[in-house]
């Protein structure tokens, strides 16, 4: 996975960077074949945003999370994202169960 992690109005310091890396640990955990990571940490006044972009094979999922504190907003963003790619999961899961000449072979009656 490639992961890039910028600031807009803000230096991202090491230890910003190993706490995104280790809450985004938890969504490989559930869902490995992430391709591209991005993530982008913003500073307003009285706000903090994370935004994120992932590409997955078939799908890419944005999500935003905004908060007093930083480190709130990216626990809230790993929370969001993990939802959603635990979704992403359970339908690519679903759909690829069987295929389409089993199920017709299955509904088809005996021949004698």
């Amino acid at each position: 996975m490639n992961l890039s992690i910028c600031g807009r109005h803000l230096d991202v310091t090491p230890a910003i960077r190993e706490y995104v890396m280790n809450k985004l640990a938890r969504v490989l955990r559930h869902f490995d074949h992430v391709i591209d990571t991005q993530v982008m940490l913003s500073v307003e006044p009285l706000r903090h945003r994370a935004e994120i972009t992932m590409r997955l094979s078939g799908k890419d999922i944005h999500c935003e999370a905004t908060d007093e504190n930083l480190y709130a907003a990216i626990d809230l963003l790993a929370d969001k994202v993990d939802r959603q790619v635990i979704k992403h999961k359970d339908k690519v899961r679903s759909h690829s169960a069987e295929s389409v000449k089993r199920q017709a072979a299955n509904l088809s009656p005996p021949q004698q």
